[in-house]
């Protein structure tokens, strides 16, 4: 079997052409060539572009390496959050949602409450979500979630859903593809914004929903197409620029987020610390068994006294950058609850851990550490 480093490289690259680049530029044509009947892969540039498709070709391979798979790629992840859960949702269906994921997921509810849609929630650890399942037409997982790290059992609640007769679909953001592949443990669909880890540069907004079913395939396709959430072909081509590194970026990220970790558990002002690679973490067991082994996320969260502290320690950071998202080749790190629509203490730290030697990333944050002490 191809290695994930082997993969990444390749994966989505046309047949090599004398004189012609390895990853033809992007394609920006709004229309094209159409004599006689409308047929043919491209036609308008609001449906199909050859960029996308060699993207879009690349993370299928990634997420579903042994099976064929569609991937429908999106303007943002929030893009592809909303097509898969609108374009399979309707009025007097029921959606189950994690009551801890991603800040935006309340705004969310508001728009499927207002189309008649019922909404229930459930916490990720524990499997809690199996309480609320009966009569659901989607059970939505986000695992590790966004931001306390939490982790689900996806094949438990996969096989409990479709025996209930419902679909699963998960937010595979934090993990990656080469983190997690949901679809090998019976999701439906995989989603994840590659404006993260994925790409890993901070310079692309990207989304992206993958399935072995064509119909959904069909379906959240048709859904971009109407509300035309279509990505850029310029921020496609970035992103399959970027994939070729994917498996080094994933693996350095995971190391130093391994080792902060493990040295931020020797620090007494340090409460609540999460990483599902921690020996200590209460996800970790279940964490081993799901997710691909030492690719962990780049994500480390904790909680420091208060607000001013908090504060205190990102201003001492040099090496890391006091900014939200995830998953970049610079270390970023933010007081979560700046934003209001987390669940969290006011000197919670959200820390996304880059590709920096991670001896240097510890220094830096213990040093910042013994600064913010009042």
């Amino acid at each position: 079997m191809t290695g994930d480093g082997t993969r990444v490289v390749r994966a989505g690259l046309p047949e090599p052409e004398a004189h012609e680049p390895a990853l033809p530029g992007p394609v920006f044509a709004a229309h094209y060539h159409l004599p006689g009947e409308a047929t043919g892969p491209y036609t308008y540039g609001r449906d199909t572009n050859p960029t996308w498709s060699r993207l879009e070709a690349a993370i299928s391979e990634l997420e579903s390496p042994d099976e064929p798979a569609h991937t429908v790629t999106f303007a943002s992840g929030m893009a592809a959050v909303t097509a898969v859960l609108f374009s399979q949702l309707r009025a007097g269906d029921a959606v189950v949602l994690p009551d801890d994921g991603y800040q935006l997921l309340p705004a969310v509810r508001t728009r499927l409450e207002s189309y008649d849609i019922e909404v229930r929630s459930a916490p990720t650890a524990g499997d809690a979500q199996l309480g609320v399942l009966d009569g659901a037409r989607m059970l939505w997982i986000e695992t590790p979630a966004n931001p306390g790290l939490d982790v689900c059992d996806i094949r438990r609640l996969a096989d409990a859903a479709h025996a209930r007769g419902a679909l699963v679909a998960v937010d595979n953001t934090l993990a990656t593809p080469l983190g997690q592949r949901p679809l090998d443990l019976g999701a439906d669909f995989s989603v994840a914004s590659g404006t993260k880890a994925l790409t890993g540069h901070g310079d692309v907004l990207l989304g992206y929903a993958a399935t072995r079913d064509g119909a959904l395939a069909d379906g959240v396709r048709l859904w971009r197409k109407t509300v035309g959430a279509i990505p850029g072909p310029m921020e496609s081509w970035l992103a399959h620029r970027s994939l070729a590194t994917l498996a080094l970026r994933v693996r350095q990220q995971a190391e130093g987020a391994l080792a902060l970790a493990t040295a931020l558990a020797e620090r007494p002002e340090v409460t609540g610390l999460r990483h599902p690679g921690l020996p200590s973490d209460p996800s970790h067991p279940l964490a081993v068994r799901q997710m691909r082994p030492g690719r962990f996320g780049c994500v480390v969260s904790f909680v420091l006294p208060d607000k001013a502290y908090a504060e205190r320690f990102l201003a001492a950071l040099t090496l890391v950058d006091d900014a939200t998202s995830f998953g970049g080749v610079r270390s970023t790190a933010e007081r979560r609850a700046r934003w209001g629509g987390d669940d969290v203490p006011e000197g919670f730290i959200r820390f996304s851990v880059g590709v920096e030697e991670p001896a240097d990333l510890i220094a830096d944050v213990l040093r910042a550490l013994d600064t913010a002490k009042p």
